[in-house]
């Protein structure tokens, strides 16, 4: 008879990491999302004084874009760790790099005291941002689905994901105080730096909550199995090469699932500011508070969208999302185009109630495609491999777009054209729910490679 994966976690144990994984994964969306909200309203005038707004704009969110091409090389470097030596040891370290990277871009002089070495240096931060976010993402989700049970993963597992929403309320709600009490000429002189310099109070109590959780009870239980592999076998395949191996059809699902996310969420957040700002001329406080509004609602909603997935499975709840997402980015416009806050709050938050249908079973469902000793690589590759084609430029095409078109349709035609690549990848895909981590092989059907007499214990 087979052996049950591993011990129930106690309740007390699971809400413990749940919440480790939630306040770390705030602070570090709190990090890079500030950045994205800064580059849309402030980090044109300051780094790149000499263009035109728009044009400062554009080169502000190059340099966002950037910190996306880091996030593959985070992904392929933890993922190779976690999976050698544990999820909780590397996001530690992400958790110090990113807060740290943040403090810095808040003493980084502008361009009028340095000249181009700011944006150099700017961009190198961003660079090492991108790399700590690449690690983050697989661990956190990681590390609370594998203490969860089959039953209730969805839910517990989207917590962390509500680290986004609450991340980005974090910053956005710090940018919208700082420039309701100070002038512009005051926040673009300092007041922006605030936020930045406040990470490292932040990365301080993440730290705490982080160092107090336990590794994940599957992946040790896969460690001491792998050991004895080794003594018997020899040195077992790189994560990497394995996940190429056995579980490239479920990478490549991943990434094509990605897009709508990824695409509509920085459409939604942060261009949006740009938009509203630069080209309607909307209030910047009208703008960040449409935000504000709409990531608080969002960060509610994660859980209940998590939870649904354990009933009626990861596929329906992403596909709605999807499907939704690439209407709504025509009426998303149409809405922000009257200059009203109401119609901007509307359009913010329909907009984030789509893509939290896709965010939220996201966690439980990358983590279930993959075996344990390559799931940390496989879910980081994955989802970050996606982010350069999606999430990185989606700004920075955005604004293009309009740049060339001087309107919004071609910028929402470019979110239906993601979402449908994403409805594809889903239809590809196969449904995950209720499958026992410590039971998925090397192959894409949730069953176990076991060799006879194997438990499910032993052979992840």
């Amino acid at each position: 008879m087979a052996a049950p994966a591993s011990a129930p976690p106690t309740p007390a144990g699971l809400r413990r990491v749940v919440a480790a994984s939630l306040v770390g994964t705030t602070i570090e969306w709190y990090d890079y999302f500030l950045y994205g909200s800064a580059a849309a309203l402030v980090f044109g005038r300051v780094f790149f004084p000499e263009s035109d707004p728009l044009t400062g704009t554009l080169l502000s969110f190059l340099t966002y874009a950037i910190g996306f091409v880091a996030r593959p090389l985070g992904a392929l470097v933890f993922g190779h760790y976690g999976d050698r030596i544990g999820r909780k040891k590397l996001l530690v370290v992400s958790l110090l790099m990113m807060g740290g990277a943040s403090a810095l871009i808040g003493c980084v002089p502008g361009y009028d005291t340095i000249g181009v070495t700011a944006p150099v240096l700017l961009t190198v931060l961003r660079l090492v941002q991108g790399f700590a976010l690449g690690g983050e993402w697989g661990g956190a989700v990681l590390l609370v689905s594998e203490h969860g049970d089959a039953e209730r993963r969805g839910f517990w597992a989207s917590w962390p994901q509500g680290g986004a929403p609450a991340g980005n309320l974090l910053a956005v709600g710090v940018l919208s105080l700082m420039t309701t009490l100070q002038s512009d000429t005051t926040f673009a002189a300092w007041g922006w730096r605030v936020p930045f310099l406040l990470s490292a109070v932040l990365v301080g109590v993440g730290l705490w909550i982080r160092l107090s959780v336990d590794e994940s009870p599957v992946f040790q239980a896969a460690l001491a199995k792998a050991e004895r592999r080794k003594a018997a076998q020899g040195a077992e395949q790189p994560p990497l090469l394995a996940v190429l191996r056995h579980h490239w059809r479920d990478v490549l699902v991943a990434m094509g699932a990605r897009m709508a996310e990824n695409i509509s969420y920085y459409v939604i957040t942060t261009f949006v500011l740009a938009y509203c700002v630069e080209h309607l001329k909307v209030e910047k406080q009208d703008a960040l508070n449409a935000v504000l509004i709409g990531s608080a609602i969002q960060f509610c909603l994660i859980p209940l969208f998590g939870a649904l997935s354990d009933r009626i499975g990861r596929k329906p709840v992403y596909l709605v999302g999807a499907v939704g997402v690439g209407g709504w980015a025509w009426a998303f416009f149409a809405l922000l185009d009257t200059r009203s806050f109401p119609a901007l709050v509307l359009a913010v938050t329909v907009g984030l109630v789509f893509h939290s249908a896709m965010y939220a079973p996201q966690a439980a469902f990358f983590s279930e495609m993959f075996a344990t000793r390559m799931r940390y690589s496989g879910a980081s590759i994955g989802a970050q491999f996606a982010s350069v084609a999606a999430g990185a430029p989606a700004p920075l095409i955005a604004t293009a777009l309009l740049s060339s078109y001087g309107s919004a349709t071609p910028i929402a035609l470019y979110v239906t054209l993601a979402a449908l690549l994403t409805v594809g990848a889903l239809f590809a895909a196969r449904e995950t729910r209720g499958r026992d981590l410590a039971d998925v092989g090397p192959g894409t059907d949730g069953k176990s490679a076991r060799a006879p007499g194997e438990t499910a214990a032993s052979s992840a």
